[in-house]
């Protein structure tokens, strides 16, 4: 057991042959090898790793010459996955600055908490979310802005056809007025050719401000260095080339980059020279599957939602599988059903994994050709997992309790949140999850439930991924998500919030269902049938939501 938390710019030798220390390096290693290959593509346009390299110099040269950003200043990023987030990414980070990663999804009232709490100097954002920014800018220290629209690196016609379709057939385009405010597009052009200055960044820099904990409570920026990310990379990558080196050939990757875990991966595909796919929209089912007829695509990036409403789309049956090697599951739980019907419909099983913001991200994987469903497999290389029970003692294998983490991914910590960061972990430098989870005499483990979602029925603990996989399994449920509320005989009891395909299925048909497969505490007492359920926007289920709703 190590008696301290591992010194922060650490990368394991025997995963870096080639010594990369900075995602900037990762950039200069891939464009001299693998330079004119494709590296991006979003909306039908392309770009190889020279482009990427080109204009992704001609942003930082911008930053570097036309503001009075420092190196360690921090610029967000809110953008969808379109082409410009690799660039603005990768200039950034070239110039010598902290990304914050921010969902263009987001609020006003969420934008303003991030960009205060970072201190973020400068914005990047999708025009489409100009007039959220607009409500809030003067409560910030943000002193740039850059808008970018879908099309701006495309040509001439498809750039104004992708404008037009956006603002006037879609109206997504509400009026906003930021008169300060420059186009990427214009300064991408301006500074075409030029490079930036060389920027002194070591490992143990800050690269990126992930933030985590708005399902939950107030959002924390999760502080993640070059060699978090670096390592995290090198570790996934060890473990996914068990399925073959042309894994990363044609990667489908609809999750969005700003989330850690497309974030890593889009990454790791760089550095076997392989080219991402962007989706910019996958709840746009129709056009998603219609977006993938066009590949033969080698690995599919996904989760549990996503793999489901895939597979129940008409269209989907006729895509091209025969080059599918990996689809690996992350963010949530993978049901069975999901395992299941993905496998039956593609003909490739599902590696789930496990990780968190705090991890970038990745902490166990399943191996391709070992995988275990129910399981997230064993941890990566060079990290460390201990499973605790309440005093913070090791259980024996095969009894639950918190898993908690060591390796070179963890983070260094919350932004300036020294409390919260002290807190989050063990004396022995193991950052704590505040996930229950097994370990099997195998070295595989699984994930029982949230410590904070457990749900204690007449001092019986009651995980709710039980009880919805459990229900799951109904072939007239769609989804489902269960909770925990109060209950003056037993503390708490079960509630289900579910979306039917059947009208005709009734509460006690589902709970009868439930009879025949759980002990009586976990049975819901309560059932809500809904029309959907609230995720975020990678497709997570927000147990919180319905809690609120619930109260």
């Amino acid at each position: 057991m190590t008696a301290t938390r591992p010194v922060i710019g650490w990368i394991p030798d025997d995963l870096n042959p080639l010594d990369i220390e900075t995602i900037c390096e990762l950039l200069d290693h891939c464009c001299e090898q693998y330079g004119s290959k494709p590296v991006f593509t979003s909306l039908g346009l392309t770009i190889t790793y020279n482009e990427l390299n080109e204009l992704s110099a001609a942003f930082a040269h911008y930053l570097q010459t036309e503001t009075t950003l420092q190196r360690g200043d921090r610029i967000a990023v809110q953008l969808p996955n379109i082409v410009q987030y690799p660039v603005v990414l990768f200039g950034a980070l070239r110039a010598g600055m902290v990304v914050v990663n921010t969902n263009p999804l987001y609020s006003s009232r969420e934008m303003e908490h991030q960009f205060k709490d970072s201190g973020a100097k400068a914005l990047i954002i999708y025009q489409c979310m100009a007039h959220n920014a607009e409500k809030i800018l003067a409560n910030t220290d943000i002193e740039y802005v850059l808008l970018t629209q879908l099309g701006d690196l495309h040509g001439f016609a498809k750039r104004h056809l992708l404008h037009c379709v956006v603002k006037y057939v879609k109206k997504m385009e509400p009026p906003f007025s930021l008169p300060n405010a420059k186009s990427l597009r214009n300064v991408l052009q301006q500074h075409t050719g030029t490079q930036p200055k060389p920027v002194i960044v070591n490992s143990d820099s800050a690269a990126v401000l992930q933030y985590t904990g708005g399902t939950t409570g107030v959002a924390k920026g999760a502080e993640l260095t070059h060699a978090n990310l670096i390592s995290n990379l090198l570790q996934g990558v060890s473990r996914v080339r068990e399925a073959g080196e042309d894994w990363a050939d044609t990667v489908i990757s609809p999750l969005p980059l700003y989330h850690i875990y497309a974030f890593t991966l889009a990454q790791a595909v760089m550095y076997c020279g392989g080219h991402s796919v962007l989706i910019p929209n996958p709840r746009d089912i129709p056009g998603f599957v219609k977006e993938i007829r066009k590949w033969q695509f080698s690995t599919f990036l996904g989760l549990n939602t996503l793999f489901l409403a895939l597979c129940r789309d008409p269209g989907f049956s006729s895509v091209n599988f025969n080059k599918l090697r990996v689809t690996a599951s992350g963010g949530m739980a993978l049901t069975q059903t999901a395992a299941e019907l993905w496998e039956s419909v593609t003909g490739s099983k599902i590696i789930e994994g496990y990780g968190l913001t705090e991890t970038a991200p990745i902490v166990t994987l399943n191996p391709p050709g070992s995988e275990i469903i129910g399981t997230i497999g064993p941890a990566l290389t060079h990290t460390k997992i201990r499973i605790v029970d309440t005093q913070g003692k090791d259980v024996e294998i095969g009894n639950s309790g918190e898993l908690c983490v060591w390796g070179p991914q963890v983070m260094v910590g919350y932004w300036k949140r020294e409390k919260d960061t002290r807190e989050s972990f063990t004396e022995d430098g193991y950052f704590k999850t505040g996930d229950i989870a097994i370990q099997h005499a195998d070295g595989y483990f699984s994930i029982v439930d949230r410590a904070k979602d457990l749900i204690i029925v007449s001092g019986f603990n009651v995980y709710p991924n039980e009880v919805e996989n459990v229900i799951f399994q109904h072939p007239d449920i769609v989804e489902c998500a269960v909770i925990g509320i109060p209950d003056e005989l037993t503390g708490e009891s079960v509630k289900l919030f579910a979306v039917k395909s059947n009208d005709d299925l009734t509460e006690d048909e589902l709970r009868q269902w439930c009879r025949d497969q759980l002990t009586p505490y976990k049975i819901p007492k309560q059932v809500v049938f809904a029309e959907a359920l609230p995720k975020s926007n990678v497709g997570k289920i927000l147990r919180r939501e319905l809690r609120d709703y619930a109260a």
